[in-house]
């Protein structure tokens, strides 16, 4: 299934290592939030240690606008990793140049060094051939196990393969394995769950999963626009006019597999203290506006999921973070935690989600990547792996 050299088909025996990784987690006043990224590339990083390597570490960290920004900086997930390592740490205060070139040339096997923040520059992003060539000179050997961003054609994903060989690391070939096995060979029925606000951001994904899956079930945001689609008064619900012609398209292509809710939570307001009612599926009253899937498409879709053989699920059911209108996306949770089934679950609300129910354990897969797991769902190739050694 997975045709890439990986970090077992290599020797890194005394060889400095370039890895890849996405440490792009969430900071508050330097504290790290959520360390699944971190532990996510740990096999990987250990792996390489115990074999002898020096291991280099380079990421991006939120979207700093113009050059250095403290509040982006990775010294403080440096910090972080040293406490779940026995092994050596240090931070170099730069990705390229002098700085980074010192503290790569001083580094010894079985130590790692993590270099600042790669989107500290914007070459990063414009995948430059410069920048790719000094990350890449700073080692022997590049592995990409940065999953989140295989997506991206990016100097430190893509580029840094014209000059160093590259293979991957456990995650990413966990993750491409999962998602690419989920798609092409499912243990079926297969049943794929799509919420979120927009329709726009999964239209090539809905396409793709109509042909694949047994059915597709359409919570949040979306399934508003769904349902203007069909001639009803959203009211003050979201919906995006501009993808309304796709949306039709969609359900008359594939209405069969196509599962909307058939009832729905709405409210007066945006607001957790707002007036509540769940009503049939259809027309929205005047000044109200939907919020999260009723109680009988709970049941419908739990139904659904029970029976499946493979879930794959991307995108919350309702406006989670309010605690009123968050019961559908931890019903569905619950439902995919229950199930029997292969469960893959990508896309960040839904990884929150499950984590937030506490039910994270009983799923098959979470994946790492939100944008990423959508590409492969859509049947997309992902530049950073598509830039690595065949076997």
């Amino acid at each position: 299934m997975f045709n890439k050299k990986t970090i077992r088909d290599i020797d890194v025996n005394g060889k400095k290592v370039l890895v890849r990784v996405d440490f792009n987690v969430p900071l508050k006043d330097g504290v790290v939030g959520d360390d699944t990224r971190i532990r996510g590339a740990l096999p990987t990083i250990q792996y390489l240690l115990d074999q002898g390597a020096a291991v280099i570490l380079c990421s991006h960290l939120g979207r700093p606008k113009s050059g250095p920004e403290e509040k982006f900086s990775l010294r403080p997930v440096a910090e972080y990793l040293s406490k779940l390592i026995p092994n050596k740490v240090s931070f170099a205060s730069d990705c390229i140049g002098k700085i980074a070139e010192d503290a790569a040339a001083a580094l010894k096997p079985g130590e790692v060094l993590v270099l600042e923040n790669t989107r500290f520059y914007p070459e990063e992003e414009k995948n430059d051939m410069k920048m790719a060539e000094q990350l890449a000179s700073l080692a022997d050997i590049y592995v990409n196990d940065a999953f989140g961003t295989a997506h991206r054609a990016h100097a430190s994903t893509e580029g840094v393969t014209h000059f160093k060989p590259g293979v991957a690391g456990f995650l990413l070939e966990k993750e491409i394995q999962y998602l690419s096995s989920a798609v092409e060979e499912p243990k079926r029925p297969f049943v794929a769950i799509l919420g979120g606000a927009k329709i726009s951001d999964k239209i090539g994904v809905i396409k793709n999963l109509l042909n694949k899956a047994d059915k597709v079930l359409i919570g949040g945001g979306m399934a508003n626009t769904f349902f203007k689609a069909q001639g009803f008064d959203m009211a003050d619900s979201l919906v995006q006019d501009e993808a309304l012609d796709t949306a039709k398209e969609i359900l008359a292509s594939g209405s069969s597999k196509l599962v909307l809710p058939v009832d729905m939570v709405i409210a007066d307001a945006f607001d957790n203290v707002a007036k509540v009612q769940e009503i049939p599926a259809g027309n929205v009253p005047a000044g109200w506006r939907v919020l999260d899937i009723g109680s009988k498409t709970v049941a419908e879709f739990s139904k659904l999921i029970k029976d499946a053989g493979t879930v794959v699920w991307n995108g919350p059911m309702g406006v989670f973070e309010m605690s009123n209108f968050a019961k559908g996306t931890f019903d569905v949770a619950k439902a995919v935690a229950d199930s029997n089934a292969i469960s893959i679950i990508g896309g960040g609300d839904s990884v929150a989600a499950i984590q937030e129910s506490g039910l994270a354990d009983k799923v098959t897969h979470i994946s790492t990547g939100g944008g990423a797991s959508l590409e492969m769902l859509e049947g997309i190739a992902l530049p950073g792996v598509a830039a690595l050694q065949d076997k």
